[in-house]
């Protein structure tokens, strides 16, 4: 018998909370990704030359190159060269709406959850054992959560050992994520 995702919505929502929940522990406990950024020496004088362009909130690259056929130009490679060489993201002024991005962060879980439920229900029927649905949803729940942060080491100058963070999270949200759906997953006595 097939399993559809309505029988799998405790187990989306719990592990959509229960990521949520390792997510809070991971950044408020744990704390290591406190090592994720650092501070500029000068900061109030980078923050001065940013503020006074007025820029509006987004991801901006400097030296900026809008076609990748102006990178053979000399006074492009010369910009370059001299640097620095940056990707600066600007956020609203004022503190983080920390409300909101908690809420928008649980719905990034909940959505995750939704997507490994929907493709384990295809490959999967009702009665499967434990370790067989952990191991399916662990693989798609760590392809949610990790392999998309590696090409921001890859293009945008994150630093690998940033990476690998977000990867040892990606570990900890598939484990959390194919324990619940494990758990969870229908049995022929329900």
């Amino acid at each position: 018998m097939s399993v559809s995702l309505m029988d799998l919505w405790l187990a989306i929502l719990l592990a959509g909370l229960f990521c949520w929940i390792a997510s809070a522990v991971i950044h408020m406990v744990i704390k290591y990704h406190n090592a994720d950024m650092k501070n500029l020496s000068n900061e109030d004088e980078v923050a001065s030359a940013i503020g006074a362009g007025k820029p509006a909130p987004g991801l901006y690259h400097m030296p900026w190159c809008g076609d990748m056929k102006n990178m053979g130009k000399p006074e492009v490679q010369e910009k370059f060269n001299k640097g620095p060489v940056a990707v600066v993201t600007v956020f609203q002024n004022g503190l983080p709406p920390m409300g909101k991005l908690l809420v928008q962060q649980f719905l990034y879980f909940v959505f995750a959850s939704l997507l490994v439920a929907y493709a384990a229900s295809l490959a999967y029927p009702v009665g499967t054992d434990y370790m067989t649905i952990f191991r399916q949803v662990f693989v798609l729940a760590f392809l949610a959560h990790g392999v998309g942060t590696i090409p921001y080491s890859i293009w945008y100058g994150h630093p690998w050992s940033n990476c690998v963070r977000f990867l040892i999270d990606a570990i900890i949200y598939a484990a959390v994520t194919a324990g619940t759906f494990a758990w969870l997953w229908p049995s022929m006595t329900n």
